[in-house]
C-alpha cells in the first residue's frame, strides 16, 4: 500500500511545496485530465456497447441475448482501462493497484459465492449454451411464464397474469426447464366420455368431424381417436391431435366446448355421476 501513495505528484513534497502555485497548477491539470479521460472512457464504452448490441439486433440469425452479454463485457473492460489511465495520470503505480484489486476481489468472491454462482449460471450456462431465450414460454423452478429478460444474475418472467417473476440464474440452471416454444407444433389431448348405451361409431364420427373441421387441426401426423377406457359410468375416447404451438391453448379450449355441443346435437349421451339416496324405513 505504501507504493500506492509514492507518486510523482506528491513524493518528497513539503507542506510549503504543496501550497505553491506551481504544484496547485500541476494538480489542477491532473484533475482536469482525469475528468477528461473519465468522460472519454464513458462515452467510448457506451458507444461500443450499443454497437455490439445493434449488431445482434440487425442480423436475425444472431442471438440477441448473447450480443447483449458481450456488449456488457466490452463496456466494463473499457471502463476498467479508463480507471487505470486515470490513476496513471496522478502518478499512481498501477501494478500496486492491480495487486490490491486482486486481493480485494478474492475476499469479495468468497463472501459472495451465491451471487457469483448466479453470474456463472447466467454468463456461461444460460447465455452461451442458450437453453432458453427471450420470448420463450417456459416452466422454470415451478414458475410458468414468458421470458422477458436474462442477465448475469437473474431471469425475469411474466406469468399468465402478467405478474413479474424473478428467478436467480442458479435456480434456473439447477432445475428442470420445460420450454414450450422450442418445437413449432404440439399435440393436444382430450378425453371425452359417452354413455354405455351410445353408438360408439356415431360418437367417434362426431368427435372426429368436429375437431378436424377446425383449420388449426393438423392432418399430419394423423389424429388418434380411439376408445381408451371403460369407466364405471362412461366409455372414454382418447383424442390426440397435432396443432401449431401458438394455437395450442385456444385450440384445446375451443374443441372441448365444441365437441360437447356436437355430441349433444347428435343425441349422444354424455354421462355424469349420479347418486341415489334411499331413506331407510322406520
Amino acid at each position: 500500500m505504501q507504493d500506492l501513495f509514492e507518486t510523482e505528484l506528491w513524493q518528497g513534497k513539503t507542506v510549503a511545496d504543496l501550497l505553491t502555485l506551481e504544484f496547485l497548477a500541476s494538480a489542477a491539470g491532473s484533475v482536469i485530465a482525469a475528468i477528461a479521460i473519465l468522460l472519454l472512457g464513458w462515452v467510448i464504452s457506451s458507444w461500443l456497447q450499443h454497437r455490439v448490441e445493434n449488431l445482434g439486433k440487425r442480423h436475425k440469425h444472431l442471438d440477441e441475448m448473447l450480443f447483449e452479454f458481450l456488449a456488457s463485457i466490452v463496456r466494463y473492460v473499457v471502463l476498467g482501462f479508463t480507471v487505470l489511465f486515470v490513476l496513471n495520470t496522478f502518478g499512481v503505480k498501477t501494478t500496486s493497484v492491480v495487486a490490491v484489486i486482486g486481493a480485494a476481489g478474492l475476499a469479495i468472491g468468497l463472501a459472495l459465492q451465491g451471487t457469483l454462482s448466479n453470474v456463472a449460471a447466467g454468463a456461461v450456462m444460460l447465455i452461451l449454451f442458450r437453453p432458453i431465450k427471450i420470448g420463450d414460454f417456459v416452466v422454470i423452478a415451478g414458475e410458468m411464464g414468458t421470458i422477458k429478460q436474462i442477465n448475469l444474475n437473474y431471469t425475469v418472467l411474466a406469468d399468465l397474469s402478467n405478474v413479474q417473476v424473478i428467478v436467480p440464474n442458479s435456480e434456473v440452471w439447477g432445475n428442470v426447464i420445460t420450454n414450450y416454444s422450442v418445437n413449432p407444433t404440439r399435440r393436444a389431448e382430450w378425453t371425452f366420455g359417452v354413455g354405455y348405451g351410445a353408438n360408439l361409431k356415431t360418437a367417434e364420427d362426431i368427435i372426429r368431424s368436429t375437431i378436424m373441421s377446425d383449420e388449426r387441426a393438423h392432418t399430419d401426423p394423423e389424429p388418434f381417436i380411439q376408445v381408451n377406457n371403460l369407466n364405471d359410468s362412461s366409455v372414454d375416447f382418447l383424442v390426440r391431435v397435432w396443432c401449431s404451438a401458438d394455437d395450442y391453448f385456444a385450440f384445446k379450449a375451443d374443441m372441448t366446448r365444441k365437441v360437447k355441443e356436437a355430441l349433444d346435437e347428435g343425441g349422444v349421451d354424455i354421462p355424469f355421476p349420479t347418486r341415489t339416496i334411499v331413506q331407510a324405513a322406520e
